[in-house]
C-alpha cells in the first residue's frame, strides 16, 4: 500500500485555493472541479475538499479540534527555503506553529497551519538527496 491522494478538507475554498495556489505554488490539474481541487505532488495528489462533506463520507463528526495526529512535510534543498516558505505560508494566510530553527537530529525545519488548521512542517535534511524529478530519493 501507498498513498495516492491526500484530501485536506477545507471551509472556504476561495481561501484555500489563494494559499495553496499563490502562497505555495501549487498548481490545479484540469480534473479539479467546483468544490474539489487536485493538485500533482510528484506521485500522490494532494486534494482539496469541502470539511463537511469530507466527514459526511467518512460518517464521522466535522467538529474535530485539537491536534489530529497527521501533518504533512515537503522537504527542501537548501536550508533557507525553511524560513522562506514559512514566510509565503505566513503571508497567505497560514499561521507559523514553530519558525525555522536547528533541530535536534540535525537538520532545519519549522511548522504552519494552513488556513483550515492542516499543519505542515517544511523541513531540510541534510541527510536526504533528490532526485532529477524533485523527489526525496530514498534507497
Amino acid at each position: 500500500m501507498r498513498p495516492h491522494v491526500i484530501t485536506l478538507g477545507y471551509s472556504e475554498l476561495a481561501r484555500s485555493r489563494r494559499f495553496y495556489e499563490e502562497g505555495l505554488g501549487f498548481k490545479a490539474a484540469q480534473a479539479s472541479q467546483d468544490d474539489i481541487v487536485f493538485y500533482a505532488t510528484g506521485g500522490a495528489v494532494l486534494a482539496l475538499y469541502p470539511r463537511e462533506l469530507l466527514a459526511e463520507d467518512a460518517r464521522i463528526s466535522a467538529d474535530g479540534t485539537g491536534f489530529s495526529g497527521i501533518t504533512l512535510a515537503t522537504n527542501v534543498e537548501r536550508k533557507e527555503e525553511v524560513a522562506e516558505i514559512l514566510g509565503r505560508a505566513e503571508h497567505f494566510g497560514g499561521k507559523i506553529l514553530k519558525s525555522a530553527q536547528d533541530v535536534f537530529w540535525g537538520g532545519h525545519s519549522g511548522y504552519f497551519a494552513d488556513p483550515d488548521g492542516h499543519l505542515w512542517e517544511v523541513a531540510w535534511n541534510p541527510y536526504f538527496e533528490f532526485d532529477a524529478q524533485g523527489n526525496v530519493a530514498l534507497e
